[in-house]
């Protein structure tokens, strides 16, 4: 055996050695499977936060198309996304459409997609309507849904009820309100102290329209809504941009969509998210 193979077959044998040596133990056999890498911790629910106090921002869903879906997922600033069929036809086939690409995108990066909140038609314009709404909305997999224009008590308990049982439930149990017109502002309270409620938000766009424009009477009605909801210890939401969501953060609003994307890491940086 010439003495380069010689000198290769004592280094193979020495080697295991001095590995042991420099380690203080015994090698693992070569066939024994690593330890699997710790799964990665789960991001906390809407409903978690919301219960822990912390403030949550979402964005609206762009174009309701798949290829949207499947972009939005990257927007790892939203906590959540909202979906509307307030108006138009109810397309629950396409929601799911946008949905299921927001889960195949997300699975492809690793990821969690967001949870979608729906925003239905107002429940006093199509009463018969509304648990069929629901229904369909919670089958397809949202992780709330949003009863836009509540004008009174009744409203209110009605959204409760159509969830199902009284808050918390956790991701499919969100009932959100907006009060939005004049009669929900001077009923606010009464709407307020309807228990289940998981949020209830100030519409700035249909406030301003109820009062023509006046956007004094507008700030003291979204004022009005925080007030209630302070009271009542109901988180309360508003929609804002880069330049207000700091002051609608210290006002005590704890929900926020945003009405610009630059506005989502503002308000993270504001609250230390």
């Amino acid at each position: 055996m010439s003495s380069r193979r010689l000198a290769a077959r004592f280094a193979w044998m020495v080697l295991p050695v001095l590995w042991l040596q420099a380690c203080g133990g015994e090698a693992p056999p070569a066939d024994e499977p690593m330890d699997p890498a710790p799964a990665p911790e789960a991001a906390p629910t809407l409903a978690s936060l919301l219960s822990d106090g912390s403030a949550i921002f979402g964005t609206f869903s762009g174009p309701m198309t798949a290829e949207q879906g499947a972009a939005i997922v990257e927007n790892r600033a939203a906590d959540f996304i909202l979906y509307s069929m307030e108006s138009g036809p109810f397309d629950v086939a396409g929601m799911r459409a946008y949905m299921d690409a927001m889960e195949t995108a997300a699975g492809g990066l690793d990821l969690t997609p967001q949870p979608v909140i729906l925003r239905v038609p107002p429940i006093h314009t199509d009463t018969a309507a509304a648990p069929d709404y629901v229904r369909q909305a919670m089958d397809a997999g949202v992780a709330g849904i949003v009863f836009p224009h509540v004008t009174a008590a009744p409203e209110a308990a009605t959204s409760v009820r159509l969830m199902g049982e009284p808050w918390p439930l956790g991701e499919a149990g969100l009932d959100i309100l907006i009060v939005e017109d004049r009669e929900g502002v001077a009923n606010v309270r009464e709407i307020m102290a309807t228990p289940g409620l998981s949020v209830v938000f100030a519409g700035p766009g249909d406030l301003r329209r109820a009062y023509d424009g006046d956007m004094e009477a507008v700030e003291n009605a979204i004022q009005a809504v925080l007030a209630a909801c302070l009271e009542f210890e109901v988180a309360c939401g508003v929609t804002a941009g880069s330049d207000d969501i700091g002051t609608r953060l210290d006002q005590g609003f704890r929900v926020i969509i945003v009405t610009e994307d630059e506005a989502l890491a503002v308000g993270r940086r504001h609250v230390g998210r």
